[in-house]
């Protein structure tokens, strides 16, 4: 058993907290397991709960607690990492979660119930398995509903890189977050490693914890306790991702275009980030001949390298494009914000050995620096109608100072262009610096005609023009055949006709940036995917052959995320069902 702390709130019978509601509803059996009430202290909590006994397994009472718990603690970790309070994707102030929602294999996050769904299923010993039960899927569905609130067209088809990023960062708070528990990675170590003769059994020497080794004493170590149970839930995340090898070739095949196989390359860079860190911080505090070192030093310095890596990701968020986000864009993106706060990083070389890591696997940062982290925006910008106070909350002033600057910021003419978000921070480093920002995100779109596209160089994928002027044929012969008045000249559109660009043969583009403003109210970094840039025809290519880009009698159409229909493809196992898609 482990303890985590969460912030301190008087609950209702649920329980219900001002963020979070658990509504215990099987929907599987039509039954409600009643509303639970907390202890409310630890003094006052079972023995069973305080000694981790087995019997907790089938106590839903606990389960509440659990659930609950882990959430808050994720929700609080983002808070504290963004520098500001979070709202979810919907309107309403509270999460509601049904730990014991469906008899099935699976976990999700549904915005439109405004909830997490835990299941539950018979294991191959056939005893009831819960996946509520379960740190990392709990962080895994919570971190989903997170960065659906903060990122909303995260979700929306563009590239292989945004449709396993969803997947692969939410696998990757839920692992350094299990990792950032100093307990749990003692005991991993503790059963994990091989007896040294002539070695106490509180110490372990720094040649048994290299790369390989912690790789095989925590990493595996770890998927094993994870469990074969939950192995369909998880898609063995935590294995597949540690047992990929260094390889930059990966990043091109058929075989990691794929969504979820993916998402497992950005979890296996920051994991081997992540043990390089460790590994390299062990041989540094080393001591003797022997180069001993005490284990429980080892698990704290594993833990907080956990605890900084999971914050930096968290907060890269904000210094990510709010569309179209890559490999590439999301390393810059935790490259910067780690630099931002914790800029002497000679302790641990967190982001050189982040960037080596993602480097290692073919992807690099987007910023296109030495350093990985994004550059400082045109100095010479237009603030004279703004003010500043205004720009820490409003989406007009921020309009205003992007509509005065729109030539430096390449505002398309004739694309829609709409502020999404103004949200004020205030960031605190480890050692109590704090640093004061603003985070804007705009959004523009456009949808152009074949003839259009041609004229600002984006090429639509072979055989998609075709495919827009047959849906036009069609839907003409059916308005024709359909709804002509008597007497009139009946046709299904001359060739001459059809050839023509038509104000329905049109296909969405979208666009947008990130404005990151300082204390003084001027622009920091402006991190942006422009609407008519030069990786759309990839985009669109990608699209197409992935079968989420439709010519209709409307236009081009766009097939969106299910992030419940991801989550039941990925338990079939991705590999042997290769057609599964966003």
């Amino acid at each position: 058993m482990s303890r985590i702390q969460i912030p301190q709130e008087l609950l209702e019978r649920g329980p219900i907290g001002y963020r979070v509601q658990i509504v215990d509803y099987d929907a599987t059996e039509d039954r409600f397991h009643g509303a639970h009430e907390l202890p409310a202290a630890l003094e006052q909590e079972p023995a069973a709960w305080k000694s981790g006994s087995p019997s907790i397994v089938h106590d839903f009472r606990f389960h509440a607690q659990n659930v609950y718990a882990l959430v808050m603690k994720t929700l609080s970790r983002f808070e504290y990492a963004l520098g500001r309070r979070i709202g979810w994707s919907f309107r309403t102030h509270q999460i509601k979660i049904a730990p014991h929602g469906m008899l099935d294999a699976n976990a999700f996050y549904t915005p439109d119930a405004e909830g997490l769904v835990f299941g539950y299923f018979l294991g191959r010993s056939g005893a009831p398995v819960y996946t509520c039960l379960s740190h990392d899927v709990v962080v895994h569905e919570t971190t989903h509903a997170l960065l659906d609130a903060l990122r909303e067209r995260y979700l929306d088809p563009s590239s292989a890189d945004q449709a396993a990023f969803h997947e692969g960062f939410s696998d990757v708070i839920a692992l350094l977050s299990v990792f950032a528990q100093r307990e749990l990675v003692l005991e991993l170590l503790r059963g994990g490693r091989t007896r040294t003769k002539g070695v106490p059994n509180s110490m372990m020497r720094a040649a048994d914890a290299g790369v390989d080794a912690l790789k095989a004493h925590a990493l595996f170590a770890l998927a094993q306790q994870m469990g074969q149970e939950l192995e369909g839930v998880r898609g063995s995340a935590l294995r597949n991702s540690a047992s990929i090898p260094l390889n930059k070739k990966l990043r091109d095949s058929a075989e990691y275009r794929e969504p979820h196989r993916r998402g497992e390359l950005l979890v296996a860079a920051v994991l081997h980030a992540f043990i390089s860190v460790w590994a390299k911080r062990i041989k540094d505090i080393a001591i003797g001949v022997n180069a001993l070192v005490p284990l429980e030093r080892v698990a704290e310095e594993g833990a907080d390298i956990a605890d900084l890596m999971v914050t930096m990701w968290i907060r890269g968020l904000d210094y990510m494009p709010p569309v179209h986000v890559e490999f590439g864009d999301a390393l810059s993106g935790a490259l910067t914000a780690d630099q931002e706060l914790r800029p002497d990083d000679q302790r641990y070389e967190l982001r050189a050995q982040t960037k080596a890591a993602f480097e290692a696997y073919g992807f690099r940062p987007a910023a296109g620096t030495l350093s990985g982290t994004w550059q400082a925006p045109p100095l010479d910008l237009d603030y004279s109608n703004v003010r500043f106070e205004s720009m820490r909350t409003d989406k007009d002033e921020i309009f205003r100072f992007l509509w005065d600057n729109r030539t430096k910021f390449a505002l398309r003419p004739g694309a829609y262009t709409e502020v999404l978000s103004v949200r004020p921070c205030t960031r605190i480093g480890e050692d109590g610096f704090t640093l004061h920002e603003t985070v804007a995100e705009y959004y523009q779109v456009a949808r152009l005609t074949p003839k259009e596209l041609r004229a600002e160089k984006i090429k639509l994928p072979p055989g998609f023009e075709r495919d827009l002027k047959e849906a036009r044929r069609k839907k003409t012969a059916r308005s024709s055949n359909g709804s002509a008045p008597l007497g009139a000249h009946q046709h299904g559109g001359t060739s001459e006709e059809l050839s023509k660009d038509d104000d329905s043969d049109v296909t969405p583009l979208y666009g947008g940036g990130t404005l990151i403003f300082d204390d003084y109210g001027r622009l920091k970094y402006w991190i942006h995917n422009d609407v008519f840039g030069s990786r759309q025809s990839d985009r669109l290519k990608y699209l197409y052959e992935a079968g989420l880009l439709r010519a209709s009698k409307g236009g081009a159409r766009l097939s969106a995320a299910r992030l419940s229909a991801v989550h039941r493809l990925r338990a079939l196992d991705s590999r042997r069902f290769p057609q599964e898609g966003w």
